[in-house]
């Protein structure tokens, strides 16, 4: 999680993390995601870092899921530790969510605002 505090530090100073940090806290903050809300409901999307199924519910097996969540890697930093919320990211449109089942809002935050997870 070394990079995900790394990543929250840059993002709290107004900088953009640096490409190899900010992979590398995307991919463990979505394998938190994945853990935390388990499932196959849910296909979250951060190009071009990673995509998770999560949620319990029906499983998708074929084609386009039925629920899509989809974010830029900042946001989904933002969301995930807690420096925005689902609703104002969704209100700001900086999440493309759809299908009925498409809303994080009970899975995040993942993190404390230092970075630690979360654990429920």
């Amino acid at each position: 999680m070394d990079a995900v505090v790394d990543a929250i530090a840059a993002f709290d100073d107004d900088e953009a993390p640096d490409r190899e940090t900010l992979k590398v806290a995307v991919r463990a903050l979505l394998k938190a995601l994945a853990e935390k809300a388990p499932g196959h409901t849910v296909e979250v999307r951060v190009p071009p870092y990673g995509a998770v199924q999560c949620v319990e519910g029906p499983r998708h097996r074929r084609g386009t899921p039925p629920n899509v969540i989809e974010c830029q890697p900042l946001v989904f930093l933002a969301l995930a530790t807690g420096r925005t919320t689902w609703q104002e990211a969704l209100a700001s449109h900086q999440v493309s969510a759809s299908g009925q089942r498409a809303d994080l809002s009970e899975q995040l935050p993942l993190t404390t605002p230092t970075g630690e997870l979360i654990e429920e």
